[in-house]
């Protein structure tokens, strides 16, 4: 018995190293190709490009779901000789991420004109007929990929968007430039290094105990609602931007927090979606709406919120005038809180 148990237990810690070390082999890979700038080129020539064209990127139609098509360099050298573009504009590439077997891959965009460059963008209707797909824009498209494309495209936007907005110097005024594989940009004046950022934004699903608090904003989706979220101001911990927060857009004091989960966002311009649950006191729910911030907001039963996240929308209107209520996709991390949010509440009302 002794012995089937180390046995085991070596047999678990072997495929836990395992699984470990390939996680840092790639960490490091990674972390190579971004800090050296003949590796990462070394990397593009069996590497994988997605491309994209004014942040939107190539999508194929399957089965009722996008899918995102990558290309060699060789292809992607063969499309920019096609349209008279020069192999130079493939320096514009930012580095997304690698597979286990440490294929690298990149993103580029093809309708993307820096201000310094000597490659044009390419026109969008004749390179959708060449690559056959459409490029499409990320926020109608994201909740039609699968988990990983999604992820990859969020991911690719978000920096291709960054380099575009940052290749100037704040500091000088001079151009900045991008290492090979995007991870910052240098300003050759004074050698101060910009590095990609994300905004911070709390993303809170408030209950009283037996109800959760969901809310609208005009912009979104007729029928949807979801929980309440804010960006992060200087100065603030995420507790403290969950109590403004919560008080500012429904005036409610929160009594108490739990971190659920984060999500990267790349609306609008690339965010850290933090999660978490708050709860108010069952005698201190009279919701007040910040009619500058929401449309409205209101209190939803257990029932009512089991119900909704088994819909799928958008939905069109009804004959009454109405649209059903229902939840963001799966892939948002709304879904995810509102979801645990229910769980705990079905598994608390069990008998024990």
């Amino acid at each position: 018995m002794f012995l089937y148990c180390g046995i085991a237990c070596r047999r678990k810690f072997f495929w836990c190293y395992r699984l470990l070390s390939t996680y840092v082999t790639k960490t490091r890979y990674l972390f190579e190709l971004k800090e050296d700038d003949d590796a990462c080129r070394k990397a593009q020539q069996t590497g994988a490009f997605y491309l994209f064209h004014g942040l939107a990127p190539l999508l194929q139609t399957s089965a009722h779901q996008y899918l995102a098509p990558r290309h060699s360099l060789l292809e992607l050298e063969r499309l920019l000789g096609k349209f008279g573009q020069d192999a130079q504009k493939i320096e514009d590439s930012v580095l997304i991420g690698c597979s286990e077997q440490q294929e690298a891959w990149f993103a580029l965009d093809l309708g993307l004109d820096s201000s310094f460059s000597i490659s044009a963008s390419l026109h969008k209707p004749e390179m959708e007929t060449e690559l056959k797909g459409s490029f499409i824009e990320l926020r109608k498209a994201l909740f039609q990929l699968n988990a990983r494309d999604a992820s990859m495209l969020s991911t690719a936007q978000a920096l291709l968007r960054w380099h575009d907005a940052h290749q100037f110097c704040s500091r000088s005024g001079q151009p900045t430039k991008k290492n090979v594989a995007g991870s910052k940009r240098v300003c050759p004046s004074n050698n101060i290094i910009y590095y990609p950022q994300m905004a911070p934004v709390v993303i809170t699903l408030v209950s009283d105990g037996t109800r959760c608090l969901l809310a609208r904003q005009s912009s979104f989706p007729k029928g949807m609602y979801s929980a309440l979220a804010g960006f992060c101001d200087i100065g603030e911990s995420v507790e403290e931007t969950i109590r403004r927060e919560v008080a500012e857009e429904v005036g409610l004091e929160v009594e108490s927090l739990q971190y659920c989960a984060s999500q990267h966002w790349p609306f609008p311009s690339g965010s850290l979606m933090i999660a978490c649950h708050a709860t108010v006191k069952p005698g201190q729910t009279e919701i007040q709406v910040n009619l500058r911030e929401l449309e409205t907001a209101a209190w939803f039963s257990h029932d009512e919120v089991a119900t909704a996240l088994k819909r799928k929308g958008p939905y069109t209107q009804q004959q009454n005038g109405t649209f059903p209520f229902w939840l963001p996709p799966k892939l948002a991390i709304s879904h995810q809180l509102i979801k645990e949010w229910v769980e705990k509440q079905t598994c608390s009302s069990l008998p024990a």
